[in-house]
């Protein structure tokens, strides 16, 4: 759909904006199609124009101002991967070059050093991940680092691992016999 050019490029990006509301909605589609190069997403109108002002002011201050939405859009980029690695790193915890971790799986014990390189070294190769290295152990997928003990498992809705089933199973045999029975039945119910 290529429409007629509305607007002239001499003319001030407040005068546009102004001139939004006097246009028809065919016009309005129009200009949605020429700055987005697609159809427009509702028939709303104030929903429209107000994209549509918002629009034209980005793209008169990218031709004044190229270079600094240049160094804007490379201090967008550098704080993205800056919040990635950080939710990353929060999730797992890094070790220390030069911490061994130890898992005993299936009466057999393995260890990994963690090289300078936040790289893991297992039985003389290299390896970027934990996860690698538990699924070579196991055979299975597993969280690497959940596998070798640097963070908990999350509990999902309706399960329980080892450490909730030997918590609660400890905490009855402290109850007296009568309390214990009371629970029994609860459970059972």
């Amino acid at each position: 759909m290529n429409a007629p050019l509305i607007f002239e490029p001499s003319q001030s990006v407040v005068a546009q904006i102004t001139q939004l509301s006097t246009l028809t909605m065919d016009e309005i589609k129009a200009l949605w199609w020429e700055l987005h190069d697609k159809a427009p997403p509702t028939h709303i109108r104030s929903f429209l124009e107000k994209r549509l002002a918002y629009r034209l002011q980005e793209r008169e201050f990218k031709q004044t101002h190229q270079e600094l939405a240049a160094k804007n859009a490379q201090r967008i980029q550098g704080l993205i991967q800056q919040q990635n690695q950080q939710s990353h790193n929060k999730r797992t915890p890094q070790p220390m070059p030069g911490t061994v971790l130890s898992r005993s799986y299936r009466d057999k014990t393995y260890q990994v050093t963690v090289t300078y390189d936040s790289q893991f070294e297992f039985e003389g190769r290299l390896y970027s991940s934990l996860s690698v290295i538990a699924r070579e152990i196991t055979g299975t997928r597993w969280s690497g680092p959940l596998f070798f003990g640097l963070r908990k498992a999350n509990n999902r809705k309706g399960t329980k691992n080892k450490t909730q089933i030997k918590t609660q199973i400890t905490s009855k045999k402290k109850l007296s016999k009568k309390d214990q029975q009371k629970n029994s039945v609860k459970d059972k119910s």
